[in-house]
């Protein structure tokens, strides 16, 4: 008898809560737990389909340079995209799209006159994207990408005030502030690559001269290196490459090739200054270096913290931490834009 009435209880607060499992189940379904992180770099477009906790499920990724018509671009991305989620969860798991771009700007969801992209002028990314996809569409400037990625899955994980670089084909930045990223009446806050190094400096894609990015960027950094080698008769492995890049001068830094590893010493010393009026005026607690030329690690920190501390403003003087990113380069600026994709009011044409 004790079995029998055990057994009517169970089943009966099991239909009085069935309405609410129902509904509950219902959310659940209807709840969109994925976005699709995009990173157009200036050779290779990445996307991949990403959850709430940052872990990609899906990545696919094609060449940039094979479009120099951003209609094509476009429709090929789209196309890609919905392929990638159509065979990773379905299409109605998808939230948002948001997208990382050397001179995105999320303001206004454009590239903005990209001086290395192949398409010039404005480009209305975010709404050609949503027309194509019927999603939601965030645009976001690759530094300003990153520094959300790097505040939400990074060890900038708490901070509120951080200035975030990016060295890689152009030097870019994002500033948080009071813990959120500062864009600026424009949406162009964070511009540091060109700011002014150098008076009547190396001619800079912007169009002025001597800014940051001709001597920080791969390309500056190459010019530091061949400026030397003409200037000198010192032996250096350098002059046997066929082909000289950040990653190969840095490895010969590691080999103790003296002329290499001034290159760096020339390029930490000029980064250093211009981190140091960054930090003047804007009093971060740390700064994060990411992009490819982070991977220099000490030959180029060493250097520039160096220089920063020789040029800061007296009163933070030692208490800014200059940090590389832990974040995976590879992977950085689409979790970042994953993370910008949830930023965006939700929007679907399939509701």
């Amino acid at each position: 008898m004790q079995k029998k009435l055990i057994i009517f209880w169970i089943i009966k607060n099991y239909l009085l809560h069935l309405p609410n499992l129902i509904l509950m189940s219902m959310i659940q379904n209807s709840l969109k737990t994925r976005v699709v992180g995009i990173d157009i770099g200036y050779e290779t477009t990445t996307f991949a389909v990403v959850d709430v906790r940052g872990n990609e499920l899906a990545e696919s990724s094609f060449p940039t340079t094979d479009f120099s018509d951003v209609n094509s671009f476009t429709s090929h991305l789209s196309e890609q995209v919905v392929m990638l989620v159509e065979a990773n969860g379905g299409y109605e798991s998808i939230r948002s799209v948001g997208i990382s771009s050397p001179s995105g700007n999320y303001l206004t969801g454009c590239i903005e006159y990209s001086p290395n992209l192949p398409w010039k002028g404005e480009i209305p990314l975010a709404a050609l994207m949503r027309d194509r996809l019927g999603l939601a569409v965030a645009v976001g400037n690759d530094a300003h990408v990153m520094a959300l990625g790097e505040a939400t899955f990074g060890v900038a994980h708490g901070m509120k005030d951080f200035v975030f670089i990016v060295l890689g084909t152009g030097v870019g930045s994002c500033v948080f502030s009071h813990g959120h990223p500062h864009l600026g009446s424009e949406g162009f806050a964070g511009e540091i690559g060109h700011t002014c190094v150098e008076y009547n400096g190396r001619e800079c894609g912007c169009g002025h001269q001597g800014c940051l990015e001709t001597y920080c960027s791969a390309k500056g950094i190459v010019q530091t290196a061949r400026e030397l080698l003409a200037s000198t008769n010192a032996p250096s492995m350098m002059r046997d490459a066929e082909r000289l890049s950040p990653r190969i001068i840095t490895e010969f830094c590691d080999k103790g090739d003296e002329l290499a590893i001034e290159v760096y010493k020339k390029t930490g010393f000029v980064l250093g200054m211009g981190l140091a009026n960054y930090a003047s005026v804007v009093d971060p607690e740390a700064i994060f270096i990411s992009g490819g030329i982070s991977k220099a690690g000490k030959w180029l920190l060493e250097p520039t913290d160096a220089s920063f501390e020789e040029h800061v403003f007296h009163n933070i003087e030692h208490k800014v931490k200059i940090l590389p990113s832990t974040l995976d380069v590879e992977r950085h600026a689409v979790l970042g834009a994953s993370a910008l994709a949830w930023s965006v009011k939700e929007y679907s044409l399939f509701k």
